[in-house]
């Protein structure tokens, strides 16, 4: 499964790559000649797509008094190129000043070429004027923005519309308040550009095995809802839409109201983000990735049962792990199969996601086939591994390859390949594909994906995935 969101490398890897595996300080054979690349299929991850729309429940008289109440603090937030509607999304005032928070997505295309692209709101009753992105946290999907206008103003808020809005803002939940699960709770926004609405749902508790809080929200929310507030039974945030499950019913997901509340907290008084944001964007992401990247080398490997071999399955604290393979009785090559992904992923813009890691391993037994005829396929297979192309947003991969002999584990061959993020420098996609090569009808195909490391995290998860494939039992 996968969810969706609701609205729409400066050089080349090779003169900074050399040589990966040898800087791991692992015994290495002589090289091989760089693996072919393909482009890469699509990961299972949040994507710019609409899912499709749920049928509304009938409004509850809570909903409709939630509605009515917070009704001048809504706004669709839109992106315009050349005065024309490029995306659409929602926000909420949060302020007398005129903050307003939204979805980082809902803004990216401004934030990431504001000489293309700029912003404005409007109001469900149809009025609406310019705003300006203040900051943003991409790691949370938020931003936060503020209303050009000034409240009592008469020459930029002749209607008043400002002053309505600011005069009574929403208000944030108490962290010492958690919600309990079964809570009714209502999201708000404007799906699809068709007009505003309010959705009643409950409140599941929070995702498990994800690596930042998310709330599980059982609510049909739809695109265009994006950074729309969800508020409780006092008109209270408690969350923000971001998301939904494809190929679900009313699975959506929700950002803490506490991370907005931060957002807010630290930046309300910060100058309007002039220029593409792309090296604050690189900031947070830096510090994004070093932290995943420390937490999942702490965490000792799980093994795969194999009477020869040990393979390093992660931990599933934030990712998931799926199984499958050949029926025991079937005829001719026989295989399992583990595949574990983290499911939630940092987006970039409209054809970049990023922030995730994945494993998977794949086991081979070919002795009803005999040894030639293994080998074919078994070589086929690893040839047929997609690495990645050249695109806007990254590099063609700078791979390297060498066959890996650890102390007490089977010889490998091992391909460590980098991509380089065009415009965040220092960023890099890291794919480490091994496989065996100790025996004639019995082998392993490993394969171990990074998106959005360091040059220094890219070595030391190499290193400590190669380091993850052992003999069973000492040899």
């Amino acid at each position: 499964m996968s969810r969706k969101l609701l609205t729409p490398g400066r050089a080349a890897a090779g003169a900074v790559l050399l040589l990966l595996l040898a800087a791991l300080g692992l015994p290495v054979a002589a090289q091989s000649p760089p693996a072919p690349t393909a482009p890469i299929a699509s990961p299972a991850a949040p994507a710019s797509a609409a899912s499709q729309a749920q049928p509304a429940a009938p409004v509850s008289a809570s909903a409709r008094r939630l509605y009515d109440r917070s009704r001048a603090q809504l706004l669709q937030i839109r992106t315009l190129y050349n005065g024309s509607q490029a995306s659409v999304g929602s926000g909420f005032v949060v302020s007398a000043e005129g903050h307003v928070i939204t979805n980082y997505h809902v803004v990216s295309q401004h934030a990431l070429e504001p000489e293309r692209y700029r912003l404005q709101y409007q109001t469900p009753e149809g009025d609406g004027g310019d705003i300006q992105l203040l900051d943003f946290d991409a790691r949370r999907d938020l931003a936060l923005l503020r209303i050009v206008a000034k409240a009592g103003d008469a020459k930029t808020d002749p209607k008043g519309v400002v002053a309505r809005m600011t005069a009574t803002p929403l208000a944030f939940r108490k962290g010492s308040q958690p919600l309990a699960k079964g809570e009714r709770i209502y999201s708000m926004g404007n799906p699809h550009d068709v007009a505003f609405a309010v959705v009643e749902g409950t409140y599941n508790g929070l995702v498990e095995r994800s690596f930042d809080p998310l709330i599980y929200y059982s609510g049909s929310i739809n695109p265009g809802m994006s950074g729309g507030p969800v508020l409780d039974e006092d008109g209270e945030i408690v969350g923000i839409n971001v998301s939904t499950m494809i190929f679900a019913q009313q699975m959506s997901f929700l950002v803490p109201a506490e991370h907005a509340a931060a957002l807010l907290a630290r930046s309300r008084d910060a100058a309007p983000v002039k220029g593409a944001a792309w090296p604050k964007l690189r900031e947070q992401l830096m510090a994004y990735q070093d932290e995943l990247s420390k937490n999942f080398l702490a965490q000792p490997w799980r093994t795969l049962t194999h009477p020869r071999y040990r393979f390093p399955i992660p931990q599933e604290q934030y990712m998931r792990c799926w199984g499958s393979g050949t029926s025991a009785d079937a005829q001719g090559l026989q295989m399992q199969r583990t595949q574990c992904r983290m499911e939630h992923a940092l987006f970039i813009n409209e054809s970049l996601q990023t922030g995730y890691l994945g494993v998977t391993e794949e086991v081979y037994d070919g002795s009803k086939l005999g040894a030639l005829r293994f080998a074919n396929i078994y070589s086929a297979s690893f040839r047929n591994e997609r690495l990645g192309a050249p695109d806007r947003d990254r590099t063609a991969p700078y791979c390297k390859e060498d066959f890996v002999q650890q102390k007490d584990g089977p010889p490998l061959r091992a391909v460590a390949c980098l991509r380089a993020y065009r415009k965040l420098d220092g960023l890099f996609d890291l794919t480490v594909l091994v496989t065996n090569v100790d025996a004639p009808t019995e082998g392993a195909l490993g394969r171990f994906e990074a998106r959005g490391v360091s040059f220094a995290n890219a070595t030391r998860l190499t290193r400590h995935y190669l380091q993850g494939f052992a003999w069973t039992t000492p040899r």
